[in-house]
């Protein structure tokens, strides 16, 4: 009896039928969920200080292991040879004249970034985002530029840099760790913030595993005073400057092992970077060992390749390819919309983005998305690069101790050809009259083409209080 009722079924439309009501008794495959972004940010880290650029006096066996496990590139770019114009930058996607943020803030200040920007935060909250900031903001120290009115759920780090403090005959503002917006030290202890930063990134990666995140990672060193914990001081061949180095060699790794141990590496996408070059004070004073930009020429604070060029290391395990290295121009303001668009999100259509989606150049799929790069100081436009060829209009050079000239104009201009000439070396502008004039002329428009949101006023020493 049970087989001759079944059979009925057994037809055609019976099986189709049985199929339907499978499906919809089944409760419904989600989608993959979104990927989680890890932006670790270091402050003066120079384009040779790693292992995996030729570094052979620094250890980094974690970030190394990361290249090895991801994509290395080799023409990545800051937006800005400084901290906050860099910074403004890689939250907003965009050049930081356009945003006014051109040049480094002081503490006593009542400037910030403007809250008309968008930035990579608030895009991705919009998403259903958690977005952290850990570490140093210095992108207004007033109550109302601070992470938390940019699109940051939670922020635990400090304000300015590290060398901001005791200011002449006042003495303030001092050094602060902030969680939130409340004090939790004062002074800051320069030699823990590493550690400090590490312990609260893993914290939050913990407690957020299973929602997406953004983690915005922007680590205090290796900018001077540099710090290194006990356990790190003394370590490095490379003086308190690789000390400083390896420990946050040391975090990274802490940062990958908390994603494989929460289960959430392969959803995962991590992005290791500089905001500038290194500081050149080592290089003037034999005993004290600094950063390297090696083979590049210049140093932070210059808009030669050593300034605004920076090692870049992007790892997410299953989407992109392991241990491969790409050449081609991207930069930091290209993280603003391959995260947002990867999240599922839009590119804001109101304003001027100047990033672009790189997934396709990491995969090896395309090639970059950027033919021309513009190398801003402050608000002057000091260079520009449309392929292999970089023109400088305007210079600067390193001179004693950590002194820059002022900015000069490079009368006639001159021309390198970075892909025979990484370290700027051998100036063609002579024999290429026809290049030097294009680029010229694309550089002067461009630049007629932006219109800065503000103009930062000049400082003022005038100390605002609350800070």
């Amino acid at each position: 009896m049970r087989r001759s009722a079944l059979q009925p079924l057994c037809g055609g439309a019976g099986l189709a039928a049985i199929l339907v009501l499978i499906a919809v008794a089944l409760p419904a495959v989600s989608a993959e969920p979104p990927p989680n972004f890890i932006i670790i940010f270091t402050d003066d880290l120079g384009y040779g200080d790693l292992g995996v650029y030729g570094n052979t006096a620094i250890r980094t066996p974690r970030i190394d292991q990361m290249a090895a496990e991801g994509v290395r590139l080799t023409e990545f770019y800051s937006a800005a040879p400084t901290c906050t114009p860099a910074r403004a930058a890689l939250l907003t996607g965009r050049y930081p004249k356009r945003s006014g943020m051109v040049r480094v803030l002081a503490p006593w200040e009542r400037a910030g970034l403007p809250l008309s920007e968008v930035t990579l935060a608030e895009a991705l909250k919009e998403q259903g985002y958690a977005t952290a900031a850990i570490g140093k903001w210095h992108l207004g120290g007033l109550k109302r530029f601070r992470p938390d009115r940019h699109g940051f759920d939670s922020f635990f780090g400090v304000l300015f840099s590290n060398d901001m403090t005791l200011m002449p005959i006042v003495k303030v503002p001092r050094f602060e760790l902030f969680d939130g917006n409340h004090v939790v030290q004062s002074p800051a202890r320069n030699r823990m913030l590493t550690q400090n930063y590490t312990h609260e990134a893993v914290r939050f990666i913990r407690n957020h595993r299973s929602k997406p995140f953004l983690l915005y990672l922007a680590h205090s060193m290796p900018h001077k005073p540099v710090g290194a914990s006990r356990e790190f001081r003394g370590k490095s061949a490379q003086g308190r400057y690789g000390d400083a180095v390896e420990e946050l060699d040391w975090s990274t790794g802490q940062v990958l092992d908390a994603l494989r141990e929460t289960g959430i590496d392969d959803r995962t996408f991590v992005v290791f970077t500089s905001d500038n070059g290194p500081w050149a004070f080592g290089a003037f004073k034999k005993h004290v060992k600094g950063g390297s930009a090696a083979p590049l020429r210049g140093w932070k604070g210059t808009t030669w390749e050593g300034g605004m060029r920076v090692p870049m290391i992007a790892r997410w395990p299953g989407r992109l390819p392991a241990g491969v290295v790409r050449d081609g121009i991207s930069t930091t303001m290209d993280l603003f919309t391959t995260f947002i668009e990867l999240a599922g999100g839009k590119i804001p259509t109101d304003r001027e983005i100047d990033g672009k989606n790189i997934v396709g150049m990491l995969e090896g799929n395309e090639p970059s998305p950027h033919q021309t790069l513009y190398y801003y100081d402050r608000s002057r436009l000091f260079a520009i690069r449309e392929g292999d060829w970089k023109l400088h209009l305007f210079k600067r050079e390193a001179v004693a101790g950590e002194k820059l000239h002022d900015a000069v104009r490079c009368d006639p201009p001159e021309l390198y050809n970075l892909a025979e000439d990484i370290s700027e070396t051998n100036n063609r502008a002579a024999g290429e009259a026809a290049i030097v004039s294009r680029l010229a002329a694309d550089a002067e428009e461009f630049d007629a083409s932006v219109k800065p949101v503000m103009k930062l006023p000049p400082r003022s020493m005038l100390l605002v209080p609350g800070l």
